[in-house]
């Protein structure tokens, strides 16, 4: 039976983590303000501090290496902060009312997911991507952009340049299609609730959705939000099936045997997600904290992306940039066919 750790031993991991984990905070804090001054400028975040984060952590990281004492930090900031944010996030979804929006949604959001997944993957296959890189790519654009590339990184064991290039240019291409997407609203004489449903099954991130949608009308925000929440809720079975898919593979991407474990099936944070979940629609977890969960998620997330920068040195991702680029181009093209079919044929909104 392994020991409890003692005051003294966390009090040394405290001491080793601190330095690392304060660079990153920093990096972070910087994003956040630079995000406010966008609000200011222009009504709205055009890059998310997460993405400021990352980058800003790229590009120190692309002029400066990292001390030793300041590299367990970093580390521990890039991966264990990061699950801690999934799971809170779980504490932000009602299943309940997920259940409330009806077959047709639900129905859509299920075809739109896997054929993005499955198509996505060989599209990146295709273009010379590694099978690593080209889920990542996939999953970030199929579900919910940042988080589920960062999400289902350490459950198929990505490499890190790779997680930094996929969240980066997912991101940043992400931004155009808030930008050009009203655009289809006259094109295709879509209805305020119908354009929700297609930017919901379209857009990457949360905040990008109400972005795209919010501007165009209440209605519009509020079915983009539920077709996007949606697509959240199925984080947790996408990465437990990767999870499952590459149980037998260790760190360093090397094949191993050994026998499936509950562990391996559903990492820590998977169920954690899912339990913070069940404990909101149960509301033993009461609605008045969505915020805070949500707001702390939101700043650990950030300073992981902040970790993860300083973590990855940016000429690892330039190789793979150019055709990361194109991937998410192409699969952004199907996602918007895919779902104006979808709502046609479906008679959504």
């Amino acid at each position: 039976m392994t020991a409890l750790p003692t005051p003294a031993s966390l009090l040394a991991t405290g001491r080793r983590l601190a330095p690392g984990m304060v660079a990153a905070a920093i990096l972070t804090l910087v994003a956040f303000l630079l995000g406010d001054v966008q609000d200011a400028l222009f009504g709205w975040i055009i890059f998310e501090p997460l993405v400021l984060a990352l980058v800003m952590g790229l590009v120190v990281r692309a002029l400066w290496t990292p001390p030793p004492p300041l590299t367990a930090g970093i580390a521990f900031s890039a991966k264990q902060l990061l699950e801690f944010a999934i799971v809170l996030l779980g504490a932000t979804l009602d299943l309940a009312e997920l259940a409330g929006a009806g077959p047709k949604i639900l129905t859509a959001v299920l075809i739109s997911v896997t054929v993005t997944l499955g198509v996505g993957i060989a599209i990146g296959r295709l273009a010379g991507l590694d099978t690593k890189l080209a889920i990542l790519v996939a999953v970030g654009n199929a579900i919910c952009g940042n988080s589920a590339i960062a999400a289902v990184a350490p459950a198929i064991r990505a490499k890190k340049q790779d997680v930094a290039a996929a969240i980066a240019l997912t991101a940043v291409l992400g931004v155009g299609v808030v930008l050009t997407l009203p655009l289809l609203i006259p094109l295709f004489d879509l209805s305020d609730e119908r354009y929700g449903v297609v930017a919901g099954l379209t857009v990457y991130a949360v905040p990008q959705v109400l972005a795209a949608t919010l501007p165009v009308s209440a209605s519009a925000g509020q079915f983009a939000s539920l077709v996007k929440l949606t697509r959240v809720l199925l984080l947790g079975p996408v990465v437990a099936l990767f999870a499952f898919l590459y149980r037998n593979e260790n760190v360093v991407g090397e094949v191993r045997p050994g026998r499936l474990t509950l562990g391996k099936l559903f990492p820590w944070f998977v169920t954690g997600f899912l339990v913070m979940s069940l404990l909101r629609t149960t509301s033993v977890i009461p609605t008045a904290w969505n915020d805070v969960f949500k707001d702390v998620s939101k700043v650990l997330t950030a300073v992981s992306m902040a970790g993860l920068g300083l973590s990855v040195d940016i000429r690892s991702v330039r190789a793979s940039g150019p055709r990361v680029a194109v991937v998410v181009l192409i699969i952004t093209a199907l996602l918007v066919m895919m779902s104006l079919l979808l709502v046609t044929i479906l008679n959504i909104g």
